[in-house]
């Protein structure tokens, strides 16, 4: 558990952080012994001196001004590799951050606060972790708004990290349905009976093989008047893809329990949406199933109907994400008519093999919108 706080002022005494931007270390000068320290400010690099009482003294690189988006990272990977020697605090200089760059080190200081293991028989605890900036009371707030992203983005890591036996599609719809009550928005589950009267056959025929009925989870956060939605989110929620008949290879198919990735970026920023009470109509669409394989399991050469009335023709079973999505994406536009769209998914690995992890691939005939969501991004 992390615990974030203002502070008015550094106690020289306790275990501090000293983020530095290259070439703009002469404030680290007051709190360390050496004159010239051996250290560059390479972004997400640091270096721990110790202090006159024998506190520890981390030098944080944050690379150039331009790297600044990412200071999270630089944060989450500091704190991951050296929360074991600290004792139940930790200082962050922040005098001479902006609320975005407090906001961006108070995610990066909780994605830290993140286990694997949530599944083993001994379940894996973390001590209490006080975080305090020294900043002005005004950013108090920009503190709070990181721990709460922070803290959904952990919750969503947790959710893709599940196994598959435990995440099904009903389980995606109960999560979304907690997370409504606790964070104050509306969710709608429809299962397979209203997913029959409502022709999301896609979707349907996606999960026949499985013994995991699909569901379709709507979440709704309308905080302003009138019925016009700013944003519509679509996102894919294979629970598990085994490729249907078209199967899969067997190595890395346990990856394949993450293939609602996309689906649970839609219930995270709705979430998050809500808990920080933004002015911004959104609504969430995600299409749930399990891929699986059985005498039921729809087959190549199908023709099945969609909900959008158009009928499909399956070449490759393993091709089940735009199916779902293809109902999904005709669904929110039938009924809430979005200003804007946006699907996400794991719908390939091509992406990953020709980007890696240092960027998403976005796809969109929209130039202007392109241009503003990477700006934002």
């Amino acid at each position: 558990m992390t615990v974030f706080k203002h502070i008015p002022k550094l106690n020289t005494e306790k275990d501090l952080i000293i983020p530095c931007y290259k070439g703009n270390m002469d404030h680290i000068q007051q709190y360390i012994s050496i004159a010239k320290p051996d250290f560059d400010a390479s972004f997400s690099s640091f270096q721990m001196l110790y202090g006159k009482t024998g506190n520890r003294i981390y030098l944080l690189g944050l690379g150039e001004r331009k790297d600044s988006v990412k200071i999270d990272q630089a944060f989450q990977k500091l704190c991951f590799e050296a929360k074991k020697y600290w004792k139940k605090d930790i200082q962050i200089l922040a005098d001479s951050f902006s609320s975005e760059e407090i906001k961006k080190a108070a995610i990066g200081m909780e994605l830290a606060a993140y286990q694997i293991g949530q599944f083993k028989s001994e379940p894996v605890t973390s001590e209490k972790l006080t975080v305090a900036f020294t900043c002005d009371k005004k950013n108090s707030e920009a503190i709070a708004e990181g721990k709460q992203i922070g803290e959904t983005i952990n919750r969503i890591k947790a959710l893709v990290d599940a196994p598959a036996n435990h995440k099904t599609p009903e389980f995606l719809g109960q999560w979304a349905k907690d997370s409504a009550a606790d964070s104050n928005y509306k969710c709608t589950v429809l299962h397979q009976k209203e997913l029959v009267a409502q022709k999301f056959e896609a979707v349907l025929a996606v999960g026949k093989g499985s013994v995991h009925p699909p569901v379709v989870i709507i979440t709704e956060y309308l905080p302003k008047k009138g019925k016009t939605v700013d944003i519509g989110l679509v996102g894919k929620g294979i629970t598990f893809d085994s490729g249907g008949l078209s199967i899969k290879p067997s190595q890395n198919l346990h990856y394949m329990k993450s293939d609602m990735g996309g689906a649970a970026v839609v219930l995270g920023v709705v979430e998050v949406a809500a808990r920080l009470k933004l002015n911004i109509n959104i609504v969430g669409v995600v299409a749930s199933a399990e891929n699986a394989v059985d005498a039921t399991s729809y087959r190549p050469g199908d023709v099945i109907n969609s909900y959008s009335g158009k009928t499909i023709e399956i070449i490759d079973t393993d091709a089940e994400g735009r199916l779902v999505m293809a109902d999904a994406l005709s669904f929110i536009i039938k009924k809430y008519q979005p200003k804007q769209l946006i699907d996400l998914a794991t719908l390939t690995g091509s992406v990953v093999r020709t980007l890696g992890y240092a960027a998403a691939g976005m796809f969109t005939p929209n130039s202007k919108m392109a241009e503003q969501m990477s700006v934002v991004g």
